[in-house]
């Protein structure tokens, strides 16, 4: 019985330095480069020879080489059968796990350092060096997820598998400043299904979060983050505003401005009492009283010092 062929649920081009990989995440969370994406990263010709690459029995040529052969294990043989896959706009295609190429790179260079490869294939081994240096500090996975669009997507505890794997545990807690508490009760306000686990949110949730939050901010400060970190060409920011503020006195701020969102949100019966009663507790008077007293904090420090 054939197994399902998976439909690709997104798709982009990975690019590293010079190379352009065109790749794409299937229904069931697999990350594919596809098969001729994959022979032009390592310095093959674009497809393989005789059709080899659609094959589910043989060991993938660029592997397939006697002088190869005692660097590659079973585990990494069983894993070079190409998967064929859906794309997006239809018709078929066959393509490699992306967690492969690195695998790939390494019994290249492995045979190199031990000089069992041949000159013609020093090449393919030069290719592999260079992908490899790329990919030092970066995860296949989060590079594939980063290039389809795909993490938004993703559930948290994936993001935190990935930011884990880049970031030690003592900063994880900082890369997140607004609560899951905050969007929970946004939603519940707005009429909206909540899912703790999505990362995925309304495009009003960013402009919502402008007017009850960054907006209540002392005066120009919210042109100023808008500025700092302006919308791509496909209307996204690339960071995240609070990743701007001053640890000192910007993101203390905003997280006692948040707790104090939040409890009106708790309260509120509704999004329009919950509108009216953020206006009676942070009125423009008491914005233009904030900035005077951070003015006052700043002067006495300058004097202390």
């Amino acid at each position: 019985m054939s197994k399902k062929i998976q439909k690709a649920t997104h798709s982009g081009e990975l690019k590293i330095g010079n190379l352009t990989i065109p790749c794409a995440v299937l229904e069931n969370k697999t990350r594919l480069l596809t098969q001729e994406g994959f022979y032009k990263a390592i310095g093959r010709s674009g497809k393989p020879a005789a059709g080899r690459g659609s094959s589910i029995e043989k060991l993938a040529p660029f592997l397939d080489l006697n002088n190869l052969k005692p660097f590659v294990s079973e585990e990494l043989a069983n894993s070079t059968i190409p998967i064929q896959f859906q794309p997006i706009k239809g018709g078929r295609a066959f393509g490699f796990k992306a967690e492969l190429l690195p695998k790939v790179c390494e019994v290249y260079l492995r045979a190199r350092d031990e000089k069992k490869l041949l000159k013609s294939q020093l090449k393919f081994a030069k290719a592999c060096d260079i992908l490899m240096r790329g990919l030092a500090h970066v995860g296949i996975v989060a590079l594939v997820d980063e290039a389809t669009g795909y993490q938004a997507d993703r559930d948290r505890d994936e993001l935190h598998k990935i930011l884990e794997a880049y970031i030690s545990r003592e900063l994880l807690p900082w890369t997140k400043r607004f609560p899951d508490e905050y969007y929970k009760e946004l939603f519940n306000l707005r009429g909206w299904h909540f899912n703790p686990f999505s990362v995925k949110r309304p495009q009003l949730v960013g402009k919502l979060t402008n007017k009850i939050v960054y907006d209540k901010l002392p005066k120009g400060v919210l042109e100023e983050l808008q500025k700092k970190n302006p919308k791509t060409q496909k209307g996204y920011r690339k960071h995240r505003h609070h990743q701007f503020l001053t640890d000192d006195i910007g993101n203390p701020h905003l997280e006692k401005h948040l707790a104090a969102v939040i409890a009106l949100m708790r309260v509120a019966p509704n999004w329009r009492t919950f509108e009216r009663m953020l206006e009676r507790a942070f009125p423009k008077s008491r914005i233009k009283q904030l900035e005077l007293a951070l003015a006052d904090e700043a002067e006495i420090d300058i004097l202390d010092s």
